[in-house]
C-alpha cells in the first residue's frame, strides 16, 4: 500500500507528506522541498499568495529549495501541470 502524497499549491510538487491545510484550514507547517514555501508561515505570517510566491520562485530560476531531494528527470512544466489536479 503506497503512502498518500499531496500537491504543493505553489509549484505543483506532488510528493508532500501532509495536506498543506486540513479541513479546518489549519496549516501543516510542512516546507515544500521544491519551492521552499512553508504552509502556515509564508501564507499566514507573511501573507503571501500562492501565485505571488510562484511567480517570484519562477523569476528567480525555479531552483530547488532542497536540491538533494530533486528527482532525476525532473520536468518543470510537467510539475506545474499538477496544479490543475488541485480541487478548487
Amino acid at each position: 500500500m503506497s503512502e498518500k502524497r499531496y500537491i504543493c499549491p505553489v509549484c505543483g510538487f506532488d510528493e508532500l507528506k501532509e495536506a498543506p491545510y486540513n479541513k479546518l484550514n489549519e496549516p501543516s507547517y510542512e516546507i515544500c522541498p521544491c519551492c521552499g514555501f512553508e504552509f502556515g508561515f509564508d501564507s499566514v505570517d507573511n501573507q503571501i499568495a500562492f501565485t505571488d510566491f510562484r511567480q517570484r520562485w519562477i523569476k528567480n530560476g525555479a531552483h530547488w529549495f532542497m536540491p538533494k531531494l530533486k528527482p532525476k528527470g525532473w520536468d518543470f512544466q510537467r510539475q506545474l501541470e499538477n496544479l490543475n489536479k488541485i480541487k478548487k
